[in-house]
Formats: structure tokens, C-alpha cells, sequence
């Protein structure tokens, strides 16, 4: 097949995961858009020799994996194997892994993949460049997995895809022993980033449009452990809160254990800080969880809701929870569905247990039977939709400040509809009056106030502007952002330092 050699080497960022895993890929973007490379929709001649692979015509395909599921690895291999015909067809085409599952994997994923140009692991992604250079020049596969943390990724160039809302890490890695759990192995122990460092983040992402930062680590709220600081996590939402041109601060995911009331006080009396929590439950039985080695018991994770509705009436909460853990009588679910049933939560991350090998969990005897466990499942997946359509009707009629987002809702087109995320995190779809036009009046990244018209599920409608109700708006500097962006003819490359010089 003929290239354009004239053309710039393009890249495609591929993600699988957590937010977490979302933080690594824009660092990996960063770092290949500061050696020269441009993401592939920038370049419609690259972009046309797209296949139904998932490869985008892109010159360099990276694959940021997740190992937390059992069908990890059937997912990438999976994705690999349809890659395999592109490169066939496109030899020059690089495909590189990194993530979880390739600092598990290892030189693994070459065995099974042989076409697999680069692998690297979640220690060592400032590397990426480099292997793919090396791999080119030697015409062979560069693996290199690094034991413990060498850079720490929010100092390394960033390329975003929002202007208006940006992840902040503020540590890697975790102390806690769960025994469904591989992340601690994969991710290392949790090292902290100094409030500092943290805070100038902020206001760099804010200085360049950002309206919206979600803070991010393993287990958010025993943040200050590197350093010794025990409130340090409530101190740092109060000052990350009080950053001049910052309207919505978010963090996850917080630990049951260590969640303490000074964090709660913080969110309360933090007005920059949103209604919104992710408080993962996991079991409702307090046998379970001391074999999931969860270092909480359930009377203390519904005192935390209790006091977080006390002081945050408006609060939404969100959980994870595993159905089928290893000895799982039916007896334990039924407390699960206690506690769902008390909790209301507003949604629920609701898995099957998969044994994850190298955990303590998959060696476990008394595995529950598969139909067991997914009969389970279906229970817990049909009480918590109840709860939350029944949650969300309670929301019509109010009014709902939302942040218009870029790619929140499918259907907008056809409905005259505009997408965004409440101050509680709820997905709002709102109804465009007569005269305003998506991306000309109203721009991702800004605010419109409209009132809930009707609820479902896992989203609202707030249609009160289109009835001749209650609709404003209000265009922000990340809207600014985003009309510069589409107005400027020139592809946008640019990349922005982990921790830059804020200019003012």
C-alpha cells in the first residue's frame, strides 16, 4: 500500500479502564505530541485509511489496558487480533500496550501478539517515545517494565480532548490489601504529591479554560500519608476550592475506611466543591468484608451517609459493589440488599466477581457457582434501577444548573436536545428554545439553568426552555476556549506541562 511520506506521523490513544487509566492516556498523548506526532483526526488524509479495527488510520496505536475484570485480557487480545490485519496491510504501523495489564503481562503480550510493537507499564510511560523509536530502528518488539515509579505522570506533557473540565492526580498507587484486588501490585505503593505541586496544577488547567477539576487517586481521603499530614486531604479541597476561576471540584475514590468528618466538613463548607460522592460499598456483609480484607464494617459506612445527607441534604451517592465474592451465602447478599435498599444510592458500579490471578481472593475455596452468582446479579442490577428511577423522579420539577458537555448524549441531534452533567453529577439532557443553536450560542463548557421536565433511569430532561419555562445560560472561558479551538485552521497540537508556569 502507497503512503504519503509528506504526511506527520499520527497516533491513536486507545483506553480501557478507570479515570485513572483516562489521566496515564493524556500523558501518553502529550508525550507523543511533544516528539512531533499529531492525533490522527488532524490529518484527514491518515484519518481516511481508517478501519472497522479501531486503528483510525493512525501511524502509532496505543492500547492503555485495565487488568480489574476477569475478561481483561480477552478484551485486549481481542482488540489486538483485529489490529493484526491493519498491520498486515500497513506494516509501518505500530501498535504499543501499556497500562495494568501490560505491567502484569509483560513480554507475555509479545508471546501471544507477536505483531505488538511496544510494551510498557504503568512505572515507566514517559518511555513511550523512546521504545517506539527503538522498535522501529531494531525491527523488533521493545518491552521495558520498571518495578516501582520512576516519573510521576502529572509532571509529564499533557494533551487533553476537554477544555473544560481536567483530571488531577494527586497520588499513585495504594496501601490497601484487598484480596479482590491487583491494583496495589500493578500501581505500587501510594506515594502523594505535595499540596503545593497539586494546587499549581489546578490553577494551570483553570488558567487555560478549565472550569471543572476531578481530583484522582487509588484512595483519595488518606492523601498526606507520604508526608504525615492526616487532614491533609480536607485541607487540600478547601484551598483547591478556593482557586479563583475553579466553579466545580470533584475527587475519586475515597475509601470507607479512612473517610473521615473533617473531609466531610470540607465538601460542606467547600461551595466549589459538588454534591456528589462515590463511596464504594463493595458488600453489605460485614463477613464479606472481612474477607475482602475491607477495613470497614457496614454500621460505619451508613454512618458516613448518614452524615454526609446531615450536612450535604442534596447529595448524590454513588457505589461499587461485587456480587459473588468467594463464600458468598445468600444470607450475605440479602445484607447487600439491605443496605441498597437504606442507602439509595443515586447509581451503582455493580460487577460479578472474577478471580483475578496473583490476588489472595481467586485461591479462595468456596467459589460461588456462576449461575448463582449471575441470578444475584440480576436481583441487585433490578433493585438499584428502582431506586434509581425512583430517586430521579424525586428531581422534577427542581432546577438544575448543568455543565454542557461535548459528547455526554447520542440522541441531541435529533431531539434539539443539548448534554451535560449536573452539579450532582446527574446527566442532564436539556431542550435547545427556538433561536439557539449548539456550539454558536451555547458551547461545551458552558452553563445553562433549565427545570427537570422528566426523569428516567440514568438521565433527566429538562425541556422547561422549550415549553417557554425556565431556561438561561451563561458562557464561560472554557466556552471561549472551545470556539477558538474550532475556529483556528491550524491543527491543534499543543501540549501542556504536568506542572507549568502559570502566567498572569
Amino acid at each position: 500500500m502507497s503512503t504519503n511520506t509528506n504526511l506527520p506521523r499520527t497516533y491513536l490513544v486507545r483506553t480501557l479502564g478507570c479515570q485513572m487509566n483516562v489521566h496515564d492516556s493524556e500523558r501518553m498523548a502529550g508525550l507523543l505530541a511533544a516528539d512531533g506526532y499529531v492525533p490522527v483526526e488532524q490529518v484527514p488524509e491518515a484519518a481516511a485509511r481508517a478501519t472497522e479495527a479501531g486503528d483510525g488510520g493512525a501511524d502509532v496505536v496505543v492500547i492503555n489496558t485495565c487488568s480489574v475484570r476477569e475478561n481483561a485480557a480477552n478484551r485486549l487480545f481481542g482488540n489486538l487480533g483485529q489490529l493484526a490485519s491493519v498491520k498486515k496491510n500497513r506494516p509501518d504501523m505500530q501498535i504499543a500496550v501499556g497500562g495494568c495489564l501490560a505491567q502484569q503481562m509483560r513480554a507475555d503480550i509479545v508471546k501471544k501478539a507477536p505483531f505488538v510493537d511496544v510494551v510498557f507499564g504503568t512505572h515507566n510511560i514517559d518511555v513511550l517515545p523512546v521504545l517506539l523509536k527503538r522498535a522501529r530502528h531494531n525491527r523488533d518488539a521493545a518491552v521495558e517494565i520498571e518495578e516501582s515509579l520512576k516519573v510521576f505522570p502529572s509532571t509529564l506533557p499533557k494533551k487533553a480532548d476537554s477544555s473544560y473540565a481536567a483530571w488531577v492526580s494527586i497520588s499513585v498507587g495504594c496501601n490497601n490489601t484487598c484480596t479482590f484486588c491487583i491494583v496495589p501490585h500493578l500501581r505500587g505503593k501510594e506515594r502523594d504529591r505535595r499540596p503545593g505541586e497539586v494546587l499549581a496544577e489546578i490553577e494551570a488547567v483553570v488558567s487555560e479554560g478549565a472550569v471543572e477539576v476531578t481530583l484522582l487517586g487509588q484512595n483519595v481521603n488518606s492523601y498526606g500519608v507520604s508526608f504525615g499530614e492526616r487532614d491533609a486531604f480536607a485541607k487540600l479541597l478547601r484551598a483547591a476550592g478556593n482557586i479563583e476561576g475553579l466553579e466545580r471540584l470533584r475527587f475519586t475514590s475515597p475509601h470507607p475506611a479512612a473517610f473521615s468528618d473533617d473531609v466531610i466538613r470540607a465538601m460542606a463548607e467547600t461551595p466549589t466543591v459538588m454534591p456528589s460522592l462515590h463511596m464504594p460499598l463493595q458488600s453489605g456483609s460485614d463477613r464479606i468484608l472481612r474477607m475482602m480484607r475491607r477495613s470497614y464494617r457496614r454500621a460505619k459506612f451508613e454512618g458516613i451517609l448518614e452524615r454526609v445527607r446531615e450536612l450535604i441534604p442534596d447529595a448524590a451517592i454513588t457505589t461499587d459493589i461485587i456480587v459473588g465474592f468467594p463464600g458468598e451465602t445468600e444470607e450475605d447478599f440479602q445484607q447487600t440488599l439491605e443496605v441498597v435498599e437504606k442507602a439509595r444510592f443515586a447509581s451503582a458500579f455493580t460487577f460479578l466477581y472474577s478471580p483475578r490471578p496473583g490476588t489472595p481472593a481467586a485461591d479462595m475455596e468456596d467459589q460461588v457457582p456462576d449461575d448463582v452468582a449471575a441470578e444475584r446479579y440480576k436481583r441487585l442490577l433490578a433493585l438499584q434501577e428502582k431506586i434509581s428511577f425512583e430517586e430521579m423522579q424525586k428531581l422534577e420539577g427542581t432546577t438544575v444548573e448543568v455543565l454542557i458537555a461535548e459528547t455526554e448524549g447520542r440522541k441531541d441531534l435529533a431531539t434539539r436536545r443539548i448534554s451535560g452533567r449536573a452539579r450532582d453529577n446527574r446527566l442532564v439532557h436539556v431542550g435547545l428554545p427556538a433561536g439557539f443553536e449548539y456550539g454558536r450560542d451555547i458551547r461545551p463548557g458552558d452553563m445553562v439553568t433549565a427545570v427537570v421536565t422528566h426523569a428516567a433511569p440514568h438521565h433527566l430532561v429538562a425541556d422547561s426552555g422549550v415549553t417557554g419555562g425556565l431556561f438561561s445560560h451563561r458562557k464561560t472561558r472554557a466556552g471561549d476556549m472551545w470556539a477558538e479551538k474550532q475556529a483556528c485552521p491550524v491543527p491543534d497540537n499543543k501540549v501542556t506541562l504536568g506542572i507549568p508556569i502559570i502566567r498572569r
